[in-house]
């Protein structure tokens, strides 16, 4: 159903709606895959930094008081550099998806490079966290046609990538991978994010932003999608933006029937509904 109220719910104990929380941990790789040069601009380098000196552990602390987890999707040099920002998030309970090497955005003309980064990105994971991811979200959101296949043969089984849909499906092939939708109004970069060659664009007022992901939420409790709202800790962790996130939390929590979950449960509840003899999620 794709306008006015769900007919039939797809969601588990036919909740109204379901609501990922998902925070993309780049730090320097934001910058750095963009200009590399930027190494050499300690002012530039350190609105990375700051995501994860204060952002992380300013936004664990929010997540911690208002009892949600969410999934938090880093680059394998993240990991490296940032170790203990990401074990923090390991350890608060938090899901760890794979989000690339150094955020390099994958070329449809590079497979070699796409695949040498997508397991270097992988062995940081699992070398430095002790975490097999399940899911993979793209650097810039971007799959290349050889993408899918390597989730696939990394064991993985959810993608947060494309912007097609409100509610998850799976892409064709076999095994199953179950796609998690993202969209650019739920993301807080384009609100929030700058640099003063790289995106040089006014910041938003965090009342504005509000008022828009709340005005989103409201249309998602009426057609019964998911809600998968995409934050990064360096653009989200600053303290006006961190009361407005609570904020937000807050009036979701006032709404019966939301099922908030992280990506692998959506994905799981997902695929097991089209596994189920005669069920489908929609």
């Amino acid at each position: 159903m794709r306008a006015g109220r769900a007919r039939t719910s797809p969601w588990p104990k036919s909740a109204r709606c379901a609501v990922m929380l998902t925070f993309d941990f780049d730090a320097e790789t934001l910058w750095l895959a963009r200009d590399p040069t930027s190494t050499d601009l300690p002012g530039v380098m350190s609105q990375g930094r700051y995501g994860a000196r204060v952002g992380v552990p300013r936004l664990l602390a929010l997540l911690r008081a208002e009892g949600v987890r969410a999934t938090f999707y880093i680059p394998g040099w993240v990991v490296e550099h940032h170790a203990g920002a990401a074990r923090l998030i390991r350890d608060a309970g938090h899901e760890i998806g794979h989000h690339g090497w150094r955020h390099d955005w994958a070329r449809p003309d590079d497979p070699d490079g796409e695949r040498a980064a997508f397991e270097q990105g992988m062995r940081a994971l699992e070398g430095v966290l002790d975490v097999k991811p399940r899911g993979f979200r793209a650097p810039a959101w971007e799959l290349t046609p050889i993408t899918l296949d390597l989730v696939r043969q990394h064991g993985m089984f959810h993608s947060s990538n494309l912007m097609n849909d409100v509610y998850p499906y799976l892409h064709p092939g076999t095994p199953p991978v179950v796609e998690l939708p993202v969209q650019w109004v739920l993301d807080d970069a384009p609100y929030f994010l700058m640099h003063p060659r790289l995106a040089p664009r006014p910041m938003q007022s965090p009342e504005v932003v509000f008022g828009i992901w709340r005005d989103e939420f409201r249309g998602f409790y009426e057609w019964g999608g998911l809600f998968n709202l995409t934050c990064h800790p360096q653009v989200i962790g600053h303290p006006s933006r961190l009361l407005m996130l609570r904020r937000l939390i807050r009036f979701v929590k006032r709404h019966r029937g939301v099922w908030w979950a992280t990506a692998t449960e959506v994905a799981s509840h997902w695929l097991d509904a089209h596994r189920a003899p005669g069920r489908r999620p929609r």
